[in-house]
């Protein structure tokens, strides 16, 4: 072979290299990321964690492209679940979603977002201890809903039972029409969100406890997905918990304090921000690791429930939660 020839035969196959190179290159580049859509019902700063994330492109990094979507209530997410419209769930161990796997549905706990209970205890001014609450009146949206089974542990944990101490319920509606009943001295007490307990400061009313300084076990922010899903996709949830772990650090950080509020402004369609120090500083408390679901958390949201639903009351910790991803993470100290 001559010497031109070989030169152009070795150009040749460098050529077929190159090419071959920029071609897988540009063929990944071009690759769309894959398609998750998360649900949330709690309109708060509890689904911050989410809206952090998706602001921050955490998920498109992790090749990931979220839809991030807002449902009227836990029923409806879960009928989006379980028809496959949905991947995932961010919500609390309530009765909705705890009604869903006792009646069969395979919906689990694979990451533990919130571990504790949170929420704000806001009194009429004469009530400055629990021992003060014997007598009284709550305001709650439903019975075995969500904030009744917030302030059933609130009062189990200050030693407060309902028929000895003569605590009654008052069905009101949701946060909002319990914070004007709460003005207007219809109940004495309720359990409400940031949000709505400065509403009702302003006008008067006391905070007896900020739940979360309490440290009460309870799964009261999770994400949830079907077993199925896990099973059959568990790259998408590692890289989907992998997302929000990163959003967790970044929350942390006090460099990211205006980019977090940001966030919280443009989600929960605020004009501004009241007391946004207190609030950042709240959403560290919150946001903690580790991510795997609390197993006493979880066994608290059981016992209340089973109080007003006795198939509730017969699952198990272990029905609940598949925290095989959550730990493989925790393992490589993510």
């Amino acid at each position: 072979m001559s010497i031109h020839r070989f030169a152009y035969v070795a150009f040749g196959l460098c050529l077929v290299f190159f090419l071959s190179v920029f071609a897988s290159h540009f063929a990944a580049a071009a690759t769309p990321n894959k398609k998750v859509i998360i649900t949330f019902a709690d309109f708060s700063e509890r689904t911050g964690l989410v809206f952090v994330a998706k602001d921050q492109h955490f998920f498109e990094e992790r090749g990931l492209e979220a839809e991030i979507v807002q449902v009227r209530s836990g029923p409806i997410a879960i009928s989006a679940l379980a028809a496959g419209d949905a991947h995932f769930y961010s919500a609390p161990a309530s009765g909705a979603t705890l009604g869903a796997m006792a009646g069969g549905l395979d919906v689990v706990f694979i990451a533990g977002i919130i571990n504790k209970l949170d929420g704000y205890f806001v009194v009429s001014p004469k009530i400055k201890t629990p021992a003060d609450l014997k007598g009284k009146i709550l305001g709650v949206q439903s019975i075995g809903g969500g904030i009744w089974m917030f302030t059933m542990m609130a009062l189990d944990h200050w030693g407060l039972n309902l028929e000895r101490d003569k605590i009654q319920f008052r069905v009101i509606g949701d946060q909002s029409v319990i914070a004007q009943a709460m003005m207007a001295g219809i109940v004495d007490g309720a359990l409400l969100g940031y949000t709505f307990s400065k509403m009702a400061q302003r006008q008067g009313s006391s905070i007896l406890a900020d739940l979360p300084k309490s440290n009460i076990p309870y799964q009261h922010q999770g994400l949830l997905a079907r077993r199925g899903l896990v099973e059959s996709s568990p790259e998408l949830a590692e890289q989907t918990l992998r997302s929000l772990g990163k959003a967790i650090g970044f929350i942390q950080d006090p460099v990211n304090k205006q980019a977090v509020m940001r966030s919280l402004t443009k989600w929960l369609r605020l004009p501004q921000v009241e007391g946004a120090e207190e609030l950042y500083e709240r959403m560290k408390i919150l946001y903690e690791r580790p991510i795997t679901p609390t197993r006493e958390g979880l066994q608290n949201a059981l016992r209340v429930l089973g109080k007003v639903n006795p198939k509730i009351g017969a699952l198990k910790v272990e029905d609940l939660m598949d925290d095989r991803i959550a730990r493989k993470l925790e393992r490589e100290g993510f």
